[in-house]
C-alpha cells in the first residue's frame, strides 16, 4: 500500500509518528507532506522523517484563504508520481482535495468540533472521518467514532514511557512541585475574534505559582522579557515527560491539556469553546478543568489552580484516574493501523 500522511502542526507529527513506523515495518511505501508550523519541521528531522515541505499557509486569516487553493495544487503535483492508495491527516484540506482530484480515498481525523469551517471544505472529498466517541457533532454516514483520544495514538502506554532523566536537565525530581504554562497564538481559523488570557494574567499566575515551586513557559508567540525568562529549554521532544512529572499544567491549548490527562497530570484549559474529548476528561475522569467564560476564566481558573497547589495528593491521585481511563479507551495508533489495512471505509465500524 501507497500511504500518504500529511502533517500541518507538531501535534500532527506526534499523532502520525507511529502508525508511520509501523505502516512501514509492515512493508507498505508512506510519503510524508509538511507545512510550517511552529516546531513541526523540527520534529519530523528529529524523528528522521523524510518529508516533503509544502510551505506555509501564512499568519492572517487572509493569507490562510489564499494559500488554500495553492497549497491544494502543490500537494497534487509533489504526491501525484507517488500514486497513493489513501491519503491521511488531521482536519487536512488540501490532503482531501488532492485525494479527490487523483481519485484516492482520504482518511481524516476530527477532534475539533468547532472547525466548522474547515470540515466543510473538507467532508464532501474524504472516505471517512474519524473521530471520538465523545465528539458531540454529527459528521454525517463518513463518521467512524473509536473509544479513545488523538493523544492516545502516542501516549498510551503501548507507545510512551516517560523517561525521568529528564528531569535532571532542570535540577528536578520525581516529586519536586513545578507548573508548566502553555500559551498559544490563537491565529487559528477558528479562534477569529478570540485572544485568550491577558499578559496581566500571565503574570498574575505566574507570581502565585512561584510560591509553590517552579515555573515553565512554553508559548507559540513572542514574550515580554519577564515572562521570557521562564520559556522552557527543553527540546521539543522531551515536553511529554515533562508533562507527565508536573504538578499540573495551566494554559489555552486543548492538545496538551488532553496530552495531560492521558498522562495522569491534571490540567487547566482556558478557551472560548469545549471539545468533546476536554469536557469528558473532565466529566467522567476529573483530569481537565475547563472554563471557557471569557469575562471569569482568568480569576476563576486561577482559583482552581491555587486549590489544586495546595493539595499535597494531586499527582498520585491523577496517576490513579489515569488508570481508570487507559483501562476505558484504546490504543488509537492500532486502530489506525487496523482501520487502513483492512479497508473498512464505507462498512460499519463498531466502537472499541
Amino acid at each position: 500500500m501507497r500511504i500518504v500522511v500529511d502533517i500541518n502542526h507538531p501535534g500532527h507529527v506526534h499523532m502520525f509518528k507511529n502508525f508511520i513506523w509501523e505502516m512501514q515495518k509492515r512493508g507498505h511505501k508512506v510519503l510524508i507532506t509538511a507545512t510550517e508550523k511552529d516546531v513541526a519541521f523540527w520534529l519530523l528531522d528529529n524523528y528522521g522523517f523524510d518529508y516533503i515541505n509544502l510551505g506555509s499557509y501564512g499568519k492572517s486569516l487572509i493569507e490562510k484563504l489564499v494559500n488554500i487553493p495553492v497549497l491544494d495544487l502543490k500537494m497534487y503535483l509533489k504526491v501525484k508520481k507517488f500514486n497513493p492508495d489513501v491519503f491521511i491527516g488531521l482536519g487536512s484540506i488540501r490532503a482531501a482535495h488532492a485525494s479527490f482530484l487523483l481519485r484516492k480515498k482520504c482518511i481524516i481525523f476530527e477532534d475539533t468540533e468547532h472547525s466548522t469551517e474547515q470540515i466543510k471544505l473538507y467532508l464532501p472529498f474524504v472516505a471517512a472521518v474519524c473521530t471520538p466517541s465523545c465528539f458531540k457533532g454529527n459528521l454525517g454516514k463518513k463518521q467512524i467514532r473509536y473509544n479513545g483520544y488523538h493523544e492516545l495514538a502516542y501516549l498510551h502506554p503501548n507507545n510512551f514511557i516517560p523517561n525521568p532523566d529528564v528531569l535532571r536537565e532542570f535540577e528536578l525530581t520525581e516529586n519536586d512541585n513545578y507548573v508548566i504554562l502553555r500559551f498559544v497564538s490563537w491565529n487559528a481559523s477558528h479562534d477569529l475574534g478570540h485572544h485568550g488570557l491577558s499578559l496581566e494574567d500571565k503574570r498574575k499566575a505566574v507570581n502565585e505559582f512561584e510560591k509553590y515551586g517552579r515555573v515553565f513557559i512554553t508559548s507559540e508567540k513572542p514574550l515580554p522579557d519577564d515572562l521570557n525568562k521562564l520559556r522552557i529549554s527543553a527540546s521539543p521532544e522531551k515536553m511529554h515527560d515533562l508533562l507527565y512529572y508536573a504538578t499540573f499544567l495551566y494554559g489555552e491549548s486543548a492538545t496538551m491539556a488532553s496530552e495531560c490527562a492521558v498522562l495522569g497530570t491534571h490540567a487547566i484549559f482556558c478557551d472560548f469553546a469545549g471539545r468533546g474529548y476536554t469536557d469528558e476528561e473532565e466529566q467522567k475522569y476529573n483530569l481537565i478543568y475547563n472554563f471557557y467564560d471569557e469575562a471569569t476564566m482568568a480569576k476563576d481558573s486561577l482559583n482552581k489552580a491555587i486549590e489544586l497547589l495546595k493539595n499535597p495528593n494531586l499527582k498520585p491521585e491523577g496517576k490513579k484516574k489515569r488508570e481508570i481511563l487507559l483501562n476505558d479507551k484504546i490504543d488509537v495508533t492500532s486502530f489506525m493501523v487496523e482501520f487502513v489495512e483492512n479497508d473498512i471505509i464505507g462498512r460499519s465500524y463498531e466502537v472499541q
